[in-house]
């Protein structure tokens, strides 16, 4: 079975340019029942990524929602550029 984390690298690989500048990591939460997941990539694709007005961001935190409720967690992901 495949962490979360490696669902939302799958999720978010095919529309960034240079795979090898991705990277997603899981951040430590003082509430148990939170999971934080950050997406680090290059500012050209972290901005592909969020999407005009934030679309794309919302669209990939609903699809990730889904299974984070399998897991009954709450869901935090965060989009940084380096």
């Amino acid at each position: 079975m495949k962490t979360i984390e490696d669902v939302l690298y799958d999720l978010v690989l095919p529309l960034v340019e240079d795979e090898k500048s991705l990277s997603v990591q899981r951040l430590a939460s003082l509430d148990e029942n939170e999971i934080i997941l950050t997406i680090y990539a290059e500012s050209a694709d972290i901005a592909r990524l969020i999407g005009r007005q934030g679309f794309m961001a919302q669209a990939i935190r609903q699809t990730m929602s889904i299974g984070s409720r399998v897991l009954d967690k709450r869901l935090n992901i965060k989009f940084e550029s380096y």
